[in-house]
């Protein structure tokens, strides 16, 4: 693969063999309040984005936003494998191009309903096709069939939608936003059939497994951790250790349910920063001297909290302390990413105010909360603040932030300010 190709390889790459990604804060109540716009299918790609080296694809989609330099290139004939260049890489595309890496970017929509809460979109291989499939979080529903790459690479090919899907852009009032549906009308939604000896197919009304699981049709989960397996967070967590800001332990655990500590945000949240396109953070290796009166320079974390520090992306004490080893509670988590969100915007020379690309959430348990706002704010930004275990209506401002929503916080972060994934792993 071509150095340009692993650079946006790295940038789109998420786990597409895991659970479904719970990234999306958004309520059913408000879900079913979104409309969609029709547009010009001309201007939309979608492509099969190799990660692992090739070895597995995820869905990334483009758009051409303006004219004024073509965003992709394709090179094959119809009803064969059609190669994708991502032409974006070799220039600044802002304002010309568009890309949707994950499920704040897209999701299906069927029969006028918002399906972006109950079914993820995965590429998975089948025999010698490679098919993009919409697959349920409830194993007794069947997969949806949406398109394919009509052969196997491992590189970058244009995913044909099926017969009947269409691309349309979210609409929320009057209001046209960026997420773009994978959309489709009529009756005889097409399923997939995964597994076996068969291909996916349309209509299709069997369902098979893979990996020996049962059920819908959908590819048995794989989790990278063993304690991370049923957890809501599983998909992730695979993302964000993938992305290289977090990693698990030598014995395969995440410790998924620990509380995070203020010393290992700062080091996730500048891994995260780390992977930003065309940005490198020259984080010195050793501080010069103690950042904090509880924090020594030869501390592991000490350099990074005197880095954060100088760049506000996290404060101390009123009594000089730190207190490195303190959990931290989700409310300042939501502080310091929305700190970090603004740093990342400055070092992509851009003005640092973030902007919601949602309609905020509302909780039930942070009216008069010295974080009130700024939760709000962030559960419009990618839904980065989102329900206490992803259900109800508690945010839980006064709890322990875990390991598991600090990764997919982190990761949502990461993902709004346009982040690609690195190598550089924080614990």
């Amino acid at each position: 693969m071509k150095p340009a190709l692993r650079r946006m390889a790295a940038i789109a790459a998420v786990t597409t063999t895991t659970l479904a990604s719970a990234l999306s804060a958004v309520t059913p109540a408000l879900a079913a309040q979104f409309g969609e716009k029709e547009v010009d299918q001309n201007k939309f790609v979608a492509v099969a984005s190799p990660y692992r080296g090739g070895a597995a694809h995820q869905l990334l989609i483009l758009e051409q936003v303006a004219d004024s330099r073509p965003c992709w290139s394709e090179s094959g004939t119809p009803n064969a494998l059609i190669a994708i260049s991502p032409l974006l890489l070799e220039f600044d595309f802002t304002g010309i191009c568009s890309r949707s890496t994950d499920s704040n970017g897209y999701s299906i929509r069927v029969n006028d309903e918002d399906l972006g809460l109950r079914y993820s979109l995965r590429i998975v291989k089948q025999n010698d096709d490679m098919l993009l499939i919409g697959a349920p979080s409830n194993r007794a529903d069947k997969a949806l069939l949406i398109g394919r790459t009509n052969g196997v690479t491992s590189d970058f090919a244009k995913i044909t939608l099926d017969p009947g899907w269409r691309f349309t852009k979210r609409v929320f009032g009057e209001q046209t936003l960026g997420h773009v549906y994978l959309t489709y009308d009529g009756d005889n939604v097409p399923v997939a059939n995964i597994g076996g000896s068969g291909s996916g197919s349309t209509g299709s009304t069997g369902s098979g497994s893979t990996g020996g699981g049962s059920g819908s049709g959908t590819p048995t989960p794989v989790s990278r951790f063993s304690d991370t397996v049923n957890d809501i967070y599983a998909a992730d967590i695979n993302r964000a250790v993938e992305t290289g800001f977090i990693s698990g332990f030598e014995d395969n655990t995440f410790r998924p349910t620990a509380s995070l500590t203020r010393e290992q945000l700062v080091s996730i949240v500048l891994g995260a920063l780390g992977n930003l396109p065309n940005v490198k953070l020259n984080i010195p290796t050793q501080a010069a001297g103690n950042p904090y009166s509880d924090v020594e320079s030869s501390r592991w974390s000490a350099a990074r909290i005197q880095f954060a520090r100088d760049n506000n992306i996290i404060t101390g004490y009123q009594d000089g302390s730190f207190r490195p080893a303190q959990p931290v509670t989700r409310a300042e988590l939501m502080a310091v990413l929305r700190r970090a969100a603004e740093y990342g915007k400055t070092l992509q020379g851009q003005q640092p105010q973030i902007q919601g690309n949602r309609p905020a959430a509302t909780f039930g348990d942070t009216n008069g909360h010295w974080a009130s706002p700024l939760i709000s704010q962030m559960s419009s930004y990618c839904g980065v603040a989102s329900p206490l275990n992803e259900t109800g209506s508690a945010f839980a401002p006064d709890a322990a932030a875990q390991r598991n929503y600090a990764a997919a916080a982190t990761l949502r972060t990461l993902s709004c300010l346009g982040g690609a994934t690195g190598t550089n792993a924080s614990r």
